[in-house]
């Protein structure tokens, strides 16, 4: 039996399996169903494909399967797609080159652009033998811009600049140029009291300059000289703060090295006046020699903590006697050293007036007695002559 023409392969007939295919495909036909081949068309395929890519991509969050040979358009897109998301998930801003310009970045503050900026400014000079500080005093969290100028002689190119906090390294600063002047900045946010304190730009070259910016929150103030009062009577302590509200005020009493809070509500000695959000008043009443010694006022700011120290010294009424007895005391020794030393010459001056007169007695005696002696010759001179 001869295969039909047309039905032969390049090396004879057809297998009689692949007739048999052929065979049940033109019954199909002639049916009128249509026949779907092992290999589905394009078009068929795409419409499947496209019928569930959208479940899963939102099932699982998973873009589409790029082929190696993907078109640089679909890359980019699909680059734009997540790159925001990605920069607003670390909020890390672009890496400043050495010399960048010098405005200000808006979108690294984006997120906190409801803070207030705070903006600081320091001037070196190349030949100056003192570090620049300047102390800088915050209450809430701000936006930081610090901004260090420094003017150079030679190439602004062989200054090398850096940016520490302590002894941290810190980067993406921004530089510039302008002239003999060269600029670094460095712009940052203090949310926290991990972020204050001290912030310092480095100018390397022939000889180093530094200035730095130190952050700290506001102080408060107290009576700098001790309080005296005396026993019995009542005090006012005050701690106040100028151009800052503190949220919260703790007073502490400390009678050597260990600070006890001060509960108002558990005693009635004390009661605290709270009148005005910058200052603190504690009143103690019935003063004794146990309430002198150290009372500290504490307050807390968003960025941290400050204190004073007030000492108070209770004295008894009989201290202020004590001067007055000991100038009497002085006064009474002093007169009675006066009339020991009257006394003594009294007594000195009566004795030298005895020894006068008794030697006046004796020479009285002695001159009698040698005019009795004188007077004894002349009587017998006399009898001899009249006899």
């Amino acid at each position: 039996m001869r295969a039909p023409s047309g039905l032969l392969g390049p090396r004879g007939p057809l297998p009689l399996a692949l007739l048999c295919l052929l065979a049940a495909a033109r019954g199909s036909l002639a049916d009128g169903q249509p026949s779907v081949s092992p290999l589905t068309s394009l078009p068929i395929e795409e419409e499947r494909i496209t019928k569930y890519s959208n479940l899963s991509l939102e099932s699982h969050n998973v873009p589409p399967t790029v082929s190696p040979l993907t078109s640089l358009p679909i890359e980019e897109e699909r680059i734009t797609k997540y790159s925001n998301l990605s920069l607003e998930s670390h909020n890390v801003p672009p890496t400043a080159s050495p010399l960048t310009s010098l405005p200000i970045q808006e979108e690294m503050l984006t997120k906190y652009s409801n803070l207030s900026l705070e903006s600081h400014n320091i001037s070196l000079t190349e030949h100056s033998n003192v570090p620049v500080e300047k102390n800088i005093t915050l209450e809430r969290p701000s936006n930081i811009e610090l901004t260090c100028q420094i003017t150079i002689s030679r190439g602004v190119n062989s200054v090398n600049v850096t940016w520490k906090k302590g002894d941290e390294l810190l980067e993406n600063y921004l530089t510039n140029a302008t002239g003999c002047i060269l600029y670094a900045q460095y712009m940052f946010t203090i949310i926290s009291s991990k972020q204050m304190g001290s912030y310092s730009c480095f100018f390397g070259g022939e000889k180093e300059q530094r200035g730095t910016f130190n952050f700290k929150v506001p102080e408060i103030h107290g009576k700098n000289k001790p309080l005296i009062t005396y026993v019995g009577d009542s005090t006012v302590l005050m701690c106040k703060c100028q151009h800052c509200s503190p949220l919260h005020w703790t007073w502490y009493h400390s009678n050597g090295s260990v600070q006890v809070p001060i509960d108002v509500q558990m005693s009635e000695k004390y009661a605290i006046n709270r009148t005005n959000a910058n200052e603190t008043r504690l009143k103690i009443m019935q003063l004794t020699e146990d309430n002198q010694g150290s009372y500290w006022c504490h307050a807390v700011f968003q960025l941290g903590e400050s204190e004073e120290r007030i000492q108070l010294v209770v004295l008894s009424y009989l201290v202020p006697l004590k001067p007055f007895l000991g100038i009497v005391v002085e006064v009474a020794i002093l007169v009675a050293v006066i009339l020991l030393c009257e006394t003594y010459t009294q007594k000195k001056k009566k004795h030298i007036d005895d020894g006068k007169e008794f030697e006046q007695v004796e020479q009285l005696k002695s001159d009698d007695t040698n005019g009795v002696e004188n007077n004894a010759p002349r009587h017998r001179k006399n009898e001899s002559v009249s006899q």
